[in-house]
């Protein structure tokens, strides 16, 4: 299955391109749980108030969502990135 993160940052954030690197170092190591076979990160291409501004697709194992729910990197991505976000959506689709 795909699991979608889409994610919109805060007022905080003022250079969210700088952001990317470290969300993509985070994701990186996405295929070492488990049934995850991997993980890519999107940037928004459109500069919208209304729009969300990155998409990580994370490609998995419908299975291996509760050893990635309880992974150190899922949690060092809720940790550092949460106080950045004004809002997330998740949707998984196989």
């Amino acid at each position: 299955m795909k699991h979608y993160i889409i994610a919109k940052y805060n007022a905080s954030v003022t250079d969210k391109e700088a952001l990317l690197p470290r969300i993509r170092e985070i994701f990186s190591v996405a295929s070492q749980i488990p049934g995850v076979h991997g993980a890519e990160v999107r940037p928004n291409c459109v500069a919208r108030d209304n729009r969300y501004d990155v998409m990580i697709v994370i490609e998995m194992e419908k299975d291996a969502l509760p050893a990635y729910d309880v992974s150190e990197m899922h949690h060092l991505w809720k940790d550092e990135f949460t106080p950045l976000l004004e809002k997330k959506a998740i949707f998984d689709h196989e």
